[in-house]
C-alpha cells in the first residue's frame, strides 16, 4: 500500500527549502521524531509558511493568567472538530494529551466538548470559541465580558479570537490541500516514547 500524498500542491524537498525553514523543520523533526505533514505542505510558499508559523508560535507557545498551553490546544481541538478538520483534531489532540497530561480529554472534546470534563473557565472559552468558528456574528461583547468574568485578561480574550481565526485558516488550508495527519500523532501522549 502506498502512502497518501502529503498535499495536492507541491512538496519541496527539505534540502531545497530556504535555510531558516530547513533549520526549523530539522529542529521540529529532531524534537518530535517526525516532521508534521502541515509543515511540508505549507513550505512550498516560504513567506506564507514563515508568517503562519510566527503567528502560531506567538499565540500557542505561551501560558498566560487565563489560558495555559493545554487550554489553547483544547480550544484548537474543539474548533477544528466544529470545522471537521481531521488533521488539526488529530495533531492538536496529541498536544492536548501531552500538555494536559490526559490521555482522554482530546477525544472527549473532539466528539462533544459539552460533555468533556472542562473547568467552568475552559468551558466558557470553548463555548465562545466554537461559536466564533461556526457562527461568528453571534458572538457579542457580552461573551467577551463573560470570559473576563472567568479570569481572562484582555490579552487572553484577544488570544481566544486570534487562535480561533488562525485555526479556521489552518483548517481550511489542510482541507484545500488534503493534508493527512501523520500516523505518529495518533500515538503521541497515549504510548510512552521509546
Amino acid at each position: 500500500m502506498t502512502e497518501p500524498p502529503i498535499s495536492r500542491f507541491p512538496v519541496v524537498p527539505l534540502a531545497e527549502l530556504p535555510p531558516d525553514l530547513q533549520a526549523r523543520f530539522t529542529e521540529v523533526a529532531d524534537k518530535s521524531g517526525f516532521l508534521p505533514n502541515v509543515f511540508a505542505a505549507l513550505a512550498w510558499r516560504p513567506d506564507e509558511a514563515r508568517a503562519f508559523f510566527a503567528l502560531h508560535d506567538a499565540l500557542m507557545d505561551k501560558d498566560t493568567p487565563g489560558l495555559t498551553q493545554a487550554d489553547r490546544e483544547v480550544l484548537v481541538v474543539a474548533t477544528s472538530a466544529a470545522n471537521s478538520c481531521l488533521y488539526c483534531v488529530v495533531a492538536h489532540g496529541a498536544l492536548v494529551r501531552i500538555r494536559a497530561r490526559d490521555r482522554y480529554l482530546a477525544d472527549q472534546v473532539a466528539v462533544d466538548w459539552r460533555k468533556a470534563p472542562l473547568s467552568p473557565r475552559l468551558r466558557a472559552v470553548v463555548e465562545v470559541g466554537v461559536r466564533l468558528a461556526v457562527d461568528p456574528v453571534s458572538v457579542t461583547a457580552q461573551e467577551q465580558d463573560a470570559l473576563r468574568g472567568h479570569g481572562l485578561t484582555q490579552d487572553d480574550v484577544w488570544d481566544v479570537g486570534a487562535i480561533v481565526a488562525l485555526f479556521a485558516l489552518s483548517n481550511r488550508l489542510v482541507h484545500w490541500a488534503a493534508v493527512p495527519p501523520n500516523e505518529e500523532f495518533h500515538l503521541l501522549g497515549r504510548v510512552p516514547r521509546s
